[in-house]
């Protein structure tokens, strides 16, 4: 009786042990995915500027506009700086200091190290999963980069 009294409690903090790192798991996969910017078209703007349509993934989390940084990468260098100020909302919000799901916006960015060379685009949100792209940048405004 002595033995399966001992085993039944290894059996059982093992389980709790079990459970304990399969939550830790399910909670850090939550983290990775939610709030993550996905990019959708990108649009060459005016001078150095690219303007970027983004959305958040489905089931994300609010995230505001300081939060979300990109860095674009190209021979040259690299130009970066967050989506704060540079954000709007193409749903008829106009300005947005955040995104919300099931919304679009655009943000305008300014690359200037980076302007007429293929970029590599990174944009990440807070502790989300990071989103890229790669753009071609053309010499004409209007044009499509993805």
């Amino acid at each position: 009786i002595l033995v399966a009294a001992v085993a039944s409690a290894v059996i059982i903090q093992t389980a709790e042990k079990l459970q304990q790192n399969a939550q830790e798991a399910g909670e850090g996969t939550k983290d990775a995915i939610s709030s993550k910017v996905m990019i959708v078209n990108a649009v060459r703007g005016g001078a150095n500027d690219v303007d970027v349509t983004v959305e958040l993934a489905p089931g994300s989390d609010d995230v505001t506009a300081a939060s979300i940084q990109w860095v674009a990468v190209c021979a040259s260098g690299t130009d970066q700086d967050t989506f704060n100020g540079n954000l709007n909302n193409l749903d008829g919000g106009g300005a947005a200091g955040s995104m919300v799901s099931n919304e679009v916006y655009v943000a305008t960015l300014d690359l200037g190290t980076c302007s007429g060379e293929e970029t590599t685009l990174y944009i990440q949100s807070a502790s989300a999963g990071m989103t890229y792209e790669v753009l071609n940048l053309p010499a004409s405004a209007g044009e499509l980069v993805i």
